[in-house]
């Protein structure tokens, strides 16, 4: 079996990165964010990138630094905030905006990886965010449909991996890595722990290899914090 390790992330999006691409990208603010992968996307040059992904990172980190080089056409996210950048491109009108409720796009990758192309929810009925969408009722009640999300590329960051890419997630970075590496064509993975295969509790992978095309080791990590907030000294 070829090995799914690559020496780094620019070897590891080789052949895989176009202009005008659809990438999900896992994390949640600065937690399990890809930023070796992110910042090889990045230094590729490619240019009109459309991102799935729960937020857009802040001004100078996750898919912020795309942001700040232009090279992203549209979001998918439900939380923009702590961008700078992002709202002034977005007042702009030269950033495109597809807001979703967390719960709604963490499901539109769950279905797009079970390859399922649309649901009905009641969540954003008689909002904005139902603007457009077919509404269909049942049991009495309205419930708008969602599309399913089909990436071109996911890109996601896992704690530990063996080396047939079964992962695992590390508490809070659990959260939209799995969904988000599912329903991308090529799943491309960093990792901060690379193990032999049998030394992982099968009943503690996340993520099972077979969605794991790429992967790398980006560690070591420098754990970055959004907002630090201390308690002050007694007596200062």
């Amino acid at each position: 079996m070829a090995t799914k390790l690559f020496p780094d992330a620019k070897s590891a999006l080789d052949g895989l990165l176009k202009n005008d691409m659809f990438i999900a990208s896992g994390g949640f603010g600065l937690c399990g964010l890809p930023e070796r992968l992110l910042d090889a996307v990045r230094d590729s040059g490619v240019t009109g990138l459309t991102f799935a992904s729960n937020n857009a990172g802040i001004d100078n980190e996750g898919i912020g630094k795309l942001l700040r080089t232009k090279q992203v056409k549209k979001m998918i996210a439900s939380y923009v905030g702590e961008n700078k950048e992002f709202e002034r491109q977005y007042l702009a009108g030269e950033l495109e905006v597809e807001f979703c409720p967390q719960g709604t796009l963490a499901e539109r990758m769950r279905a797009g990886g079970a390859g399922i192309p649309g649901f009905y929810t009641k969540t954003g009925v008689g909002t904005l965010v139902a603007e457009g969408k077919e509404v269909k009722e049942f049991g009495g009640a309205d419930f708008i449909l969602e599309h399913g999300i089909f990436a071109d590329l996911s890109i996601i960051k896992a704690w530990k991996a063996d080396e047939s890419g079964n992962l695992v997630f590390r508490k809070t970075a659990r959260n939209f890595n799995v969904p988000a590496a599912t329903c991308g064509k090529n799943c491309v993975v960093e990792v901060e722990e690379l193990v032999p295969v049998g030394s992982l509790d099968p009943d503690c992978i996340h993520l099972p290899g077979v969605y794991v095309q790429r992967m790398i080791v980006g560690a070591p990590y420098d754990k970055k914090i959004e907002f630090r907030t201390v308690r002050e000294r007694e007596g200062s």
